[in-house]
């Protein structure tokens, strides 16, 4: 059978895509091929009210798990609460949902050996065939991209007795740092069970997830909770976008329309990838034409918008990373989250104003002046010696 679309890869952005397709244009003959047992693999994607439309929050209502209407932040020298909405999707919830909606139009535990524009060739030598193929297989290492990274080991736990939160931890800084940013991330799904991660924003990742397990053990017990059991783990590192050659990036990619952190589609500053996910979704759905180059060129140019549009927070990325010494990399974040909400929603659903970033960066710089002058200088791989 040639299919209308075949989608490479079944994790956020192409399940997402498969999904809207059906919703939206059910008569198309779409495959969405995973090579792992499940679609959406093993994570928790979590996002603001602020992120989506009206009409997006709808049609991803029922992959949502849990909502929150505000979020705390820590600090050494600061703590806060956003009257901001926040909510959460299980990879578990995920597969449920979406896997029951294919059906038959999914494929799992199929390999991928090799991969045109217009076809795939699965590992026991079947090939594939449809107008166009989106590759979504997770991020691709590029020498055109210079990256930081952003390790975690995510826990979720059950616990003894209710831990008494109301509303999840966004960042809490008020552990011992190291080798770069470090904060834990806690999102109480019930009165007794927590999702803790340990997060590093790191140059490089050398931590072991035993050390990480260890870290999420030590905050667990710092709160005065018992752990009973360990019903789910997460591990994962995200890309964060220091500077790059959106031109060579895309070069790399020889006109394959590709989707998620593949396409370069993620809040480069946090790592959030959903809204950009179900923008990508919509849009497919909104097409008339499968064409391989057309949704390539397309695609390419949405990447595009979204590279120039954060060109801000790459330039935040660097004075995060290479200003200052990695132990005090928190108190750019604490003098962040001193801001006002609306600067701070904007800024997670990558929208912040012309005067939102001169906000931003006045006043006395909590890194070292000259420090920060020269990170913001280094726009480009070639400023690290990287070469074409």
């Amino acid at each position: 059978m040639t299919y209308d679309l075949i989608l490479a890869g079944g994790g956020l952005a192409n399940g997402l895509i498969a999904w809207r397709l059906k919703q939206q244009r059910p008569a198309w003959r779409v495959l969405c091929i995973e090579a792992q047992k499940l679609i959406g693999g093993n994570h928790t994607w979590s996002f603001h009210d602020g992120d989506l439309t009206p009409e997006q929050h709808d049609w991803l209502a029922p992959l949502v798990v849990k909502r929150w209407p505000c979020y705390d932040v820590h600090f050494p020298a600061r703590s806060r609460r956003l009257n901001s909405g926040y909510a959460s999707i299980t990879s578990e919830r995920f597969a449920e949902v979406i896997g029951a909606e294919l059906g038959d139009d999914l494929r799992v535990g199929q390999r991928i050996i090799d991969l045109t524009p217009t076809s795939v060739t699965l590992a026991n030598g079947e090939r594939v065939q449809a107008r166009a193929v989106i590759d979504g297989r997770g991020a691709r290492a590029s020498a055109r991209m210079v990256l930081g990274h952003q390790a975690f080991v995510g826990q979720l736990l059950r616990l003894q007795a209710p831990h008494g939160l109301v509303a999840p931890i966004i960042m809490d800084a008020r552990v011992a740092q190291g080798q770069g940013y470090r904060f834990v991330y806690v999102l109480p799904f019930s009165p007794d069970t927590v999702l803790i991660e340990d997060t590093h924003y790191v140059d490089r990742h050398t931590l072991s997830p035993d050390q990480l397990r260890a870290h999420i053990a030590e905050y667990a017990e710092a709160q005065g909770w018992a752990v009973q059991a360990c019903l789910r783990e997460e591990t994962g590192v995200l890309p964060i976008t220091l500077a790059g050659d959106f031109e060579g990036f895309w070069s790399e990619a020889q006109g394959h329309p590709l989707s998620g952190l593949r396409a370069g589609l993620f809040h480069c500053t946090t790592g959030y990838s959903l809204p950009h996910a179900v923008r990508l979704a919509d849009w497919v759905a909104q097409q008339h034409d499968l064409d391989a180059s057309v949704l390539a060129a397309g695609i390419r140019s949405i990447a595009y918008k979204i590279w120039r549009s954060q060109r801000f927070y790459r330039l935040l990325n660097r004075m995060l990373f290479l200003a200052g010494r990695p132990e005090y990399r928190w108190q750019v974040m604490q003098r962040f989250y001193g801001l006002s909400d609306g600067l701070i929603c904007r800024f997670y659903a990558g929208q912040n104003s012309f005067s939102d970033k001169l906000r931003v960066l006045s006043g006395k710089p909590p890194v070292p002046l000259g420090e920060a002058v020269r990170a913001m200088l280094r726009y480009h791989p070639r400023h690290y010696g990287i070469r074409e």
